[in-house]
C-alpha cells in the first residue's frame, strides 16, 4: 500500500493520441491529435501509456463500427501498458508499472492509443515482474483470451493423456498464445490456419499438425462427426466452431473466444447429450481481477512463451492504418504491438 501524498510526476499540458472523428456526413476520419489533458475521461488511475497492441476489437473502433464506439470522438485501444503517474488511492505509487486491459478500454471510453489514459483503479493490475511492457502487450487481451481457453480446458479434466486438441485461427493473436501454451504443456496440437506461410512459425510454438480452414468446415447435416479432438480452442465461430464441437471425443470441451467466421450454430444438441460436450465461453473483457491476475502470473512463469519476440511486431501509431483493414479481414499473423511512448522514464515528459 502507498502513501496517498506519495509525490507524482509533473504533467503535461496536451497528450497525443489517435483520433477517431464522424465527420457530419458520417464518414470516418482517423487522425493523430494532440488533447488537453483535461480531456481524458474520469479515474483514479492516471498512467503513461509504454505499448498498447492491436486486437479485432480495436480496428472495428478504428473503423468506427457503432456496435463497439458508442461516442465520437474516439480513441481506440483495449490495452495498455504503462507507469502510474498519480493514483488518487493507495493502491498504486507514482512509477509502478501496470497494465490495464478490457472493460470499458477503448469502446465504452477512450483507450490505450494516447500517451496517457485515466481508468478506474479496479481496470488496474500490476504488471509482472518477470514481463517487460513490450512482452506484456505481446500477450495483451489476445493472451489473456488464450491462457483463459487453456485454464478452461484444463478444469474440464482436459490432459494431454485425453488425447489432441484443436486450435482454430491459430495464426492469430490468440490462436498463436494458445498453440505455444497448450505444446508446453504436453499436448499434441493440431493448428488451423488459413495462412500456409504461417506454418513455420506456428511448427515453432510447437504444433504438430496442420488443417487448412476448408478441413474444419463440413457442411453436411450429419449431427456427429468421427470424434478426433479430446479438446479445442476456437476462435473463428460460425460453421467452423460446429464442425469441431460434431468432432469432439466424449467428455470434450471447446472454449470459444471469436465469431470471425459467423455467429451462428446450426447443429443439433446430439454432441452435449450423447458425448458429454461442454462449449465454454470466454469472454476477457470483463473477467474478475483476480482471474485477470491469475493469467498474468502464468503467463509470465511457467506458461510463459518461449519465442515470444518471434510473435509480434512492433508499430507506430504513425505506422498503424493499413492494418484496420487488415485485421478484419483475417490478413494478419501473430501478434501487432503498438510503441506509444516506450520505456521512457514517466518523469520525462
Amino acid at each position: 500500500m502507498t502513501e496517498l501524498n506519495a509525490p507524482s510526476f509533473p504533467l503535461p499540458e496536451s497528450f497525443r493520441c489517435l483520433w477517431v472523428e464522424r465527420m457530419e456526413n458520417g464518414t470516418i476520419r482517423r487522425s493523430l491529435a494532440s488533447r488537453p489533458l483535461h480531456e481524458l475521461p474520469p479515474g483514479e488511475v492516471l498512467i503513461r501509456t509504454a505499448y498498447s497492441s492491436l486486437n479485432y476489437k480495436d480496428a472495428l473502433a478504428a473503423n468506427g463500427h457503432p456496435g463497439v464506439v458508442r461516442r465520437f470522438p474516439h480513441i481506440p485501444g483495449v490495452d495498455a501498458a504503462g507507469t502510474v503517474v498519480r493514483c488518487e488511492t493507495p493502491d498504486f505509487a507514482p512509477g509502478d508499472a501496470v497494465v490495464v486491459t478490457g472493460y470499458e478500454m477503448g469502446a465504452g471510453r477512450w483507450g490505450g492509443y494516447s500517451e496517457y489514459v485515466r481508468v478506474p483503479r479496479e481496470w488496474v493490475l500490476p504488471l509482472p515482474d518477470a514481463l517487460s511492457f513490450v512482452d506484456a502487450m505481446t500477450y495483451g487481451t489476445a493472451g489473456l483470451t488464450a491462457a483463459m481457453c487453456v485454464q478452461t480446458l484444463l478444469d474440464h479434466g482436459i490432459t494431454p493423456e485425453k488425447g489432441e486438441v484443436v486450435v482454430t485461427g491459430a495464426s492469430g493473436g490468440v490462436g498463436s498464445v494458445a498453440v505455444a501454451v497448450l505444446a508446453k504443456l504436453g499436448f499434441r496440437v493440431t493448428a488451423v490456419t488459413g495462412k500456409p506461410q504461417a506454418v513455420p512459425l506456428l511448427r515453432s510454438l510447437g504444433a504438430a499438425d496442420f488443417l487448412s480452414r476448408g478441413d474444419v468446415q463440413d457442411a453436411s447435416e450429419k449431427p456427429l462427426l468421427s470424434g478426433r479432438w479430446a479438446g479445442a480452442v476456437d476462435t473463428v465461430g460460425g460453421r467452423v466452431l460446429t464442425t469441431v464441437l460434431r468432432s469432439l471425443k466424449h467428455g470434450g470441451c471447446a472454449a470459444a473466444c471469436g465469431l470471425a467466421g459467423g455467429n451462428r450454430l446450426e447443429m443439433t444438441v446430439y454432441p452435449f447429450i450423447l458425448r458429454a460436450v461442454t462449449l465454454a465461453g470466454i469472454d476477457a473483457a470483463y473477467a474478475a481481477p483476480e482471474l485477470k491476475r491469475r493469467m498474468w502470473s502464468l503467463l509470465a512463469g511457467p506458461w510463459r512463451v518461449d519465442r515470444l519476440a518471434e510473435l509480434r511486431r512492433v508499430l507506430t501509431l504513425e505506422s498503424l492504418e493499413p492494418y484496420f483493414g487488415e485485421i478484419p479481414a483475417g490478413n494478419a499473423t501473430g501478434r501487432l504491438v503498438i510503441e506509444i511512448g516506450g520505456d521512457v522514464a514517466p518523469g520525462g515528459v
